[in-house]
């Protein structure tokens, strides 16, 4: 299979998984792009010992959490400079913007609010709920991507489910 192949069967994956990291799509985009520059440069090293899917999944779930740190530092250095100098940066008061092509303008305020709570998630436990529960994989193929045993995945989804019903609703417990 060449790229141009790999690029047309997985760009939807790639992008919609991206987009449910970081709700932006022109951050998508950006992310996209970065994981198929990675794909190109190092498609001779993959190794076959999972699918070309699976390793996909595995470089766009690292890509995506890489870009949401990376940002994030960029907003805390902004913000600190900002402390100090008082031209600062136009990033300083920047707040996260969500433009998720496929949230209707009625869901959109309670669709922040759920995405706010899955972004306060640790990386692994909103790795495996976006897989299971947004992306609709099994835990099977949940551990596969995640690189992890079935037992691991399956803890990981179900405290993502016990942490967000906490965050959604402190005196609720878990009902997700």
């Amino acid at each position: 299979m060449n790229f141009e192949e790999i690029y047309h069967e997985h760009k939807t994956l790639v992008f919609n998984l991206s987009l449910q990291y970081v709700q932006n799509t022109e951050d998508a985009e950006e992310i996209t792009q970065d994981v198929f520059v990675n794909i190109h440069q190092s498609y001779h090293t993959f190794n076959k010992k999972s699918s070309l899917k699976t390793w996909i999944y595995r470089i766009t779930i690292n890509k995506s959490i890489d870009f949401i740190k990376a940002k994030n530092r960029k907003k805390r250095f902004h913000f600190i400079t900002s402390l100090f100098f008082e031209d600062g940066s136009d990033l300083k008061h920047d707040s996260p913007t969500f433009n998720h092509p496929g949230v209707l303008l009625e869901q959109k305020e309670a669709s922040i609010a759920l995405f706010n709570h899955i972004n306060q998630l640790a990386d692994k436990q909103k790795t495996a709920l976006i897989l299971n529960k947004i992306e609709g994989k099994t835990v099977t193929e949940t551990a596969d991507i995640m690189g992890v045993s079935y037992k691991a995945a399956e803890s990981l989804i179900q405290r993502a489910k016990n942490n967000l019903a906490k965050k959604i609703n402190p005196n609720e417990g878990n009902k997700l």
